[in-house]
């Protein structure tokens, strides 16, 4: 059977910043659904499935790209050198995990300078107290209100130094240690702060996903974590509560992991593996096809 075509996605808005083609896409009003990444292969994926945008995880980029768990393990220069691969690999907007800023409110713009020249969309902020770890485990702990607005405050001061338009998300963990009223404090003073759009990690139920959206202003952002410890609606439920964007995080990665244990058990036990992607379709989906065609155009511009 001949390999199924890869979804082409046309990039929207076409000479436009990654920045300015992810407002166009937020002020569309349309939930925006983004699956998440750690790596280029995957953000290739997501394009090729015709999706609008993606989200580039810290929990699947330290797994990924340095085999451990989210807890602050992996550093600044790896978590930029992914944000470099992935948005080279598609034309979709990507936001991008930037933990704590890697530091103080001078780290903070080191960071978001550097993700905006990496090419990212949105980098997201977040004020946990270092070494940060997985909104949906235990251990989370927040830094004081002052230094969580002052993160946010240096990520914008940021934004206007270089001249980009890179859009801020301001991320509160406040949720799981001091109550739902504490986290929603914190989301106001960094959409005051200059963030555009809020993300309150962890709310416990439907009720409290209805109360933020409704209280908050600007775009809100939802975490769905299979398993984790918030509810998982509809996207069009999502879309009637006032998210803006909701993330799956872990679960392509989730999805690649338990087909390789498999595959792996398979191996082991001397048997071949089960559903395999073709040969021909994994050529056209990691670029083959596509080099062989410039690979003839400039053979041919030799002759």
């Amino acid at each position: 059977m001949a390999a199924e075509k890869p979804v082409t996605t046309p990039q929207a808005f076409p000479g436009a910043s990654p920045g300015a083609r992810l407002r166009a896409l937020l002020e569309s009003g349309e939930l925006l659904v983004t699956p998440s990444c750690g790596d280029a292969l995957t953000a290739r994926l997501i394009g090729q499935a015709g999706f609008r945008a993606a989200f580039m995880s810290g929990f699947c980029v330290s797994a990924q790209r340095i085999g451990a768990p989210d807890a602050g393990l992996i550093s600044y220069a790896e978590m930029a050198g992914a944000v470099r691969d992935v948005c080279a690999a598609t034309a979709l907007p990507v936001l991008c995990d930037g933990d704590t800023g890697y530091g103080n409110a001078l780290n903070v713009k080191r960071t978001v300078k550097g993700y905006a020249q990496a090419g990212a969309a949105a980098v997201m902020i977040e004020d946990q107290l270092a070494p940060k770890r997985c909104g949906h485990t235990k251990g989370k702990l927040v830094v004081d209100r002052t230094e969580a607005v002052e993160r946010i405050s240096a990520a914008v001061d940021a934004r206007a130094e270089i001249g980009s338009d890179i859009l801020i998300i301001a991320r509160t963990d406040a949720r799981h240690g001091h109550g739902l009223d504490e986290a929603l404090w914190r989301a106001e003073a960094f959409h005051k702060a200059g963030a555009e759009i809020l993300f309150v990690e962890a709310p416990k139920s439907e009720a409290e996903m209805r109360r933020l959206c409704a209280e908050l202003p600007g775009w809100k952002m939802a975490n769905l974590v299979e398993g984790g410890e918030t509810p998982i609606p509809s996207q069009a439920t999502l879309s009637e509560m006032g998210y803006g964007v909701a993330a799956w995080p872990l679960t392509l990665m989730a999805t690649a992991m338990r087909a390789m244990t498999d595959a792996l058990a398979a191996m082991r036990a001397d048997r071949a593996p089960e559903g395999l992607m073709g040969f021909a379709e994994l050529r056209e989906r990691v670029g083959f096809e596509a080099y062989y065609l410039d690979e003839a155009r400039y053979a041919g511009a030799r002759d």
